[in-house]
């Protein structure tokens, strides 16, 4: 088939199926500038058409755009400048596996996008003006150098120069570089993400930022290497993007169907729903009721609120797992991030403050500058940012957390850049006790190795203990098993041809670990969910979570009694009663969205916000790490130290004396050695010798 035959061929082709698209276009133009072409639609209109696609793009590509404009449309208009972008195209190679054979082919690439630099001006068409005999030359700029070296066009003239470049009779493109590399999860252990550069044009250019995950489809071209002392023979791969396709959207992008839309609305009816949601999280993990609930609602959230002085209430709720090894808090995780629209998975241990927030770095894209790299949490902007081992990060990546947690912005001063990056997500962290397995004895502080400021950001803290108990170990064990079994079955039948085993069977065992909403339909109820409703708090439900806050804060009056909750806490309790409405589609968050609430909070605050000395509600548990009773104990011995150091030279108080007069004030022995090594690494006491103490 000839060019001129392609030309027609298109005609009938975009008449037959893209006739709506092209009004549409002739209407909007130039605002829009491209139609899309199913690559489908084009192999069952002409298969021979479609093979020339993916082989010589280069030629069809631009008799499909002259076809374009040669249609005869309603309007009275040119579409000059417009574009014929093709999607769902079959030839998609993992970035790895492209190789010389793919050269300026068609290919679809599928990635997430890690880098992408400001949309500029890119010249395609240079007008030269000859300052000698006043000629205009136009000279196209095709490849990636600019070409100013040619000679007049004027026979009589014919120097190369000198010209100057005329700006407003030159043509030029919008055009962005792009980096592209493959997603985290399609790599096996231990191998390197790899990347490719991108260029976009057009309006394809300044639609997508770090973080998407995409599929590219374009010619792949290449452009040699430069070195010092000449040309490579080493060529670098460039992919010249056709069109792109969002693989993974946020909850605003995703699609949701009139068909999808009646099924959300007969499930939030359901009057199961809050069952059903729980039963749909990490169904191959038996039990963690409660925990599953608060996932629930993290996937929710709150309203984010705008107030008229400027400032932002955060809406999304942040969770912390905390305890023994080997009870699925990683597993719960993955599952998060696997269902929410936007999810990024971090390990704490692995995740440094750039890698978590933002990082600058020299740009390889352009000339050379600074730029930003976007971290998991500015990734997962919109979605769940999980981070495991939470307790394993240096000091200076946790404090890159507190601002990222409250104001949902991460500030920049790095390299000359003064950047505020905004990180709008619900963070859910997983962290083990220092000494491996949980003490209920010990306060939540001093068995995390993290600081009490950045604990009670938290809205929620869940203990995870794993206490043997033989009825629930039985469960458990079934269960675990159920799994494998159905597993097992499944991977028999898949890939062993002489298997007996029958999809009956697989659906029956599978049954066990299936949710009760599926992933896809749950993934757009969160998603038409966050998107449409928006509660309110009635009157009786805002009087009950006051009555609730105040009642718990009247426990602090006294001039001894420990102060149980702070207003953070009420916060968390507005934004998880706000997440209950929205679980049931509801724009009224009533009294049972309270009660449902407060009963979560509180089987929070009795695992985690509890003196262990004395039992009662200490909400400095979490935030100090320091207890009322110990403080008080502190206090105490602080005295002792001083009335013996007082009887002795230079104030030096024997450790033994003071260990007899606290115990004779209520302190054991067990606790003032305890006590003592504290305020030694507070810096109030010091000790001159192993057998004598000070007040500094």
């Amino acid at each position: 088939m000839t060019e001129g035959q392609w030309d027609e061929k298109f005609k009938e082709f975009l008449k037959r199926y893209c006739w709506d698209d092209i009004l549409h276009l002739a209407n909007e133009y130039p605002d829009v500038r491209s139609i899309t072409v199913n690559f489908t639609d084009l192999e069952q209109f002409e298969r021979e058409l479609a093979d020339a696609l993916l082989d010589r793009p280069d030629e069809v590509i631009p008799s499909a755009e002259e076809a374009l404009r040669q249609i005869d449309i309603p309007i009275e208009k040119t579409l000059n400048d417009a574009h014929v972008q093709f999607i769902n195209i079959p030839n998609k190679i993992p970035i790895r596996d492209l190789r010389s054979k793919h050269l300026l082919h068609f290919v679809a690439l599928e990635g997430m996008v890690r880098k992408a630099t400001e949309v500029r001006p890119k010249i395609t068409d240079a007008a030269f003006f000859c300052r000698l005999c006043e000629q205009v030359t136009h000279v196209p700029q095709d490849g990636p150098k600019f070409i100013d070296n040619m000679p007049c066009e004027n026979e009589n003239c014919g120097r190369k120069g000198p010209f100057k470049l005329l700006i407003e009779e030159s043509t030029f493109v919008d055009a962005q570089k792009l980096q592209i590399q493959e997603s985290p999860e399609s790599l096996k252990g231990g191998e390197q993400p790899q990347g490719i550069d991108v260029d976009a044009e057009n309006d394809l250019a300044g639609i997508v930022k770090p973080g998407d995950r995409l599929i590219i489809n374009g010619v792949l071209r290449s452009h040699q290497r430069t070195l010092r002392d000449g040309k490579s023979p080493f060529y670098d791969l460039v992919l010249h993007c056709n069109s792109i396709e969002y693989v993974e959207q946020e909850y605003d992008e995703l699609v949701i169907t009139p068909e999808d839309e009646e099924k959300i609305l007969a499930l939030s009816k359901d009057p199961h729903i809050y069952d059903n949601m729980i039963k749909s999280i990490a169904p191959s993990i038996y039990g963690y009721e409660d925990i599953k609930e608060a996932l629930a609602l993290q996937l929710f959230s709150g309203v984010a609120k705008h107030l008229p002085d400027g400032s932002r209430v955060r809406g999304d709720i942040h969770m912390l797992l905390v305890g023994d090894p080997g009870i699925a808090k990683s597993q719960l995780l993955r599952y998060m991030v696997k269902i929410s629209p936007r999810g990024v998975f971090a390990s704490g241990k692995s995740a440094s403050s750039s890698g978590l927030t933002a990082a600058a770095v020299k740009d390889d894209l352009g000339d050379g500058r600074w730029t930003l790299e976007a971290g998991a949490l500015v990734m997962a902007d919109m979605g769940i940012a999980a981070v495991d081992e939470m307790d394993k990060m240096s000091k200076e990546d946790k404090s890159a957390l507190h601002e990222a947690m409250e104001q949902q912005t991460i500030s920049v001063a790095k390299a000359g850049i003064l950047a505020t990056l905004k990180s709008r997500c619900a963070l859910l962290g997983a962290a083990n006790p220092k000494y491996g397995r949980f003490d209920k004895y010990e306060g939540l502080a001093e068995q995390i190795n993290m600081a009490p400021a950045l604990i009670s950001r938290f809205d929620l803290i869940f203990i995870m203990l794993d206490v043997p108990e033989k009825t629930k170990d039985s469960r458990i064990a079934n269960h675990i098993l159920k799994s494998h079994y159905a597993g097992e079955l499944y991977e028999q039948m898949e890939n062993l041809p002489t298997s007996a085993v029958t999809q009956g069977q697989v659906d029956t065992f599978m049954e066990v670990i299936k949710p009760v909403i599926d992933t896809e339909i749950m993934r757009k109820y969160v998603a038409y969910s966050r998107r449409n409703i928006y509660p309110i708090l009635e009157n009786d439900a805002r009087e009950h979570l006051v009555k609730f806050y105040l009642d718990l804060r009247l426990q602090g009056e006294g001039k001894d009694a420990p102060v149980p909750v702070t207003a953070r806490q009420l916060e968390a309790l507005v934004r998880l009663s706000e997440a209950n409405a929205r679980i049931r589609l509801s724009n009224t968050a009533t009294l049972d969205d309270a009660i449902r609430t407060t009963q979560i909070v509180l089987s929070c605050m009795k695992q985690v916000g509890v003196d262990p000395d004395t039992g009662a509600l200490d909400v400095d548990v979490i935030a100090s790490g320091t207890s009322k009773s110990q403080r008080d104990k502190i206090h105490g011995l602080k005295d002792v130290i001083k009335r013996v150091g007082d009887r002795h030279p230079g104030g030096k108080a024997p450790l033994e004396e003071v260990y007899a007069e606290a115990d004779e004030e209520g302190i054991d022995r067990e606790h003032a050695e305890d006590l003592i090594t504290r305020m030694r690494q507070k810096g109030d006491i010091f000790k001159p010798d192993n057998k004598h103490v000070r007040l500094t």
